[in-house]
């Protein structure tokens, strides 16, 4: 029997009414809403719940409503059945779900470091990036090497093989889409985002997050965690205490995350929260391994029955 992994997703996963549902069937999940409307000092029920989606797409509200939507999921998971992973990872704001996952962070705690993380993350918006598909790796990192003449652009998100973002200043970025489109890229398409997430543009904002992270108890985990900035097996607290900064500015290495995974005897990965980007991904990546996703009441009994009758 292989190994089992839980992820979680990050953002552009948001959606209005996400998490209702295990709002009103799970005493867990309702916990962990009202819970975080009194950390967070905002109804971020209400607009998970209700939008506006304008308001719910803004960084500063979207990292928050994402990871407690992730958490309720979570927690109604755990409320209805025993199954633990042996891996857990999370794309970009989705490792702290699993930080939180793997016992790293408590509820209250991760829900000021990720609020902390938004607040920074929202006043560091500048720059752009965009998203670039069908073309192979070594491809994309020529073109993006190339056109750090116009400014600083560097690799987002290594999503899957045939889906890479790049990030940096705006001028940068526009070179780097020029250059790309001419190498052959099936389609550049810029992204809907406030600035320049996981580039050398937010080390300001690292920084600074780095004095509020020293400030918490974080703890050894208590299942392995493949960290986003170089897909490596974390359990120390100390490690994690320097990777939540170095993320900001970092690539996320998802690619390499799920091969890791996959390596290390994986073959069933559990996407808990909002849509099912990340199992889109896993797909592409490694079609082997089965995915299952749990953003509502109906996905998470199909998914239980589902690995209950695979004695997972």
């Amino acid at each position: 029997m292989g190994k089992i992994a839980f992820v979680f997703p990050g953002q552009g996963s948001q959606s209005v009414g996400m998490g209702k549902d295990f709002y009103e069937n799970s005493a867990c999940a309702k916990e962990v809403f009202d819970k975080a409307d009194v950390v967070l000092g905002k109804s971020i029920t209400k607009m998970c719940f209700e939008g506006p989606e304008e308001d719910l797409k803004r960084t500063i509200n979207t990292q928050p409503a994402i990871l407690t939507t992730s958490i309720a999921a979570l927690e109604t998971l755990r409320e209805k059945t025993k199954l633990e992973p042996d891996y857990v990872a999370g794309h970009s704001l989705g490792e702290y779900v699993a930080l939180y996952c793997a016992g790293v962070v408590n509820l209250e705690n991760v829900l000021k470091l990720i609020q902390k993380r938004a607040e920074l993350m929202d006043s560091a918006a500048t720059g752009s990036m965009a998203a670039v598909i069908g073309m192979a790796q070594e491809q994309v990192e020529e073109c993006v090497n190339q056109a750090q003449t116009a400014g600083t652009v560097s690799i987002a998100n290594y999503n899957s093989p045939s889906q890479i973002v790049i990030t940096g200043e705006t001028q940068a970025i526009e070179k780097a889409c020029e250059l790309l489109k001419n190498a052959g890229a099936k389609r550049v398409i810029p992204l809907a985002v406030s600035g320049a997430f996981h580039s050398a543009l937010m080390k300001d904002a690292a920084q600074e997050f780095q004095s509020f992270v020293d400030s918490f108890e974080v703890n050894n985990a208590t299942c392995t965690v493949i960290t986003n900035a170089d897909a490596k097996e974390t359990t120390l607290g100390s490690e994690f205490k320097k990777k939540m900064p170095e993320q900001m500015y970092s690539s996320v290495y998802w690619t390499q995350t799920i091969n890791k995974m996959y390596e290390n005897g994986v073959d069933t990965i559990v996407e808990i929260g909002p849509g099912k980007v990340l199992s889109g991904l896993v797909k592409k990546i490694n079609p082997e391994i089965k995915t299952f996703n749990i953003y509502d009441i109906e996905s998470l009994n199909i998914t239980i029955e589902a690995l209950t009758t695979a004695n997972v």
